[in-house]
């Protein structure tokens, strides 16, 4: 059974590798996918991905997004002192 990406999971993903200055073999690396599932991701509107896929992807956001939110907080701790 295949997973669909939406939009805006897509949007996100290429927020988040744009802003970590990632290559899309690097990206592919970090996600345990191979350069060409992440290049079809990204250019070619590949949206139906295999479970794993689909998993490996949204894990992969919302771990980012998490340390992003963590270093965030950190920084404006810091800046209150």
């Amino acid at each position: 059974m295949a997973e669909y990406l939406t939009e805006n999971q897509v949007t996100a993903i290429k927020r988040k590798r744009g802003e970590l200055n990632l290559s899309t073999v690097a990206l592919g690396h970090q996600l345990g996918l191979s350069r060409w599932t992440v290049d079809k991701i990204l250019k070619n509107n590949h949206r139906k991905v295999t479970p794993a896929t689909y998993k490996k992807l949204t894990n992969w956001l919302i771990s980012e997004y998490s340390i992003a939110e963590q270093k965030e907080s950190k920084l404006i701790a810091t800046k209150q002192k």
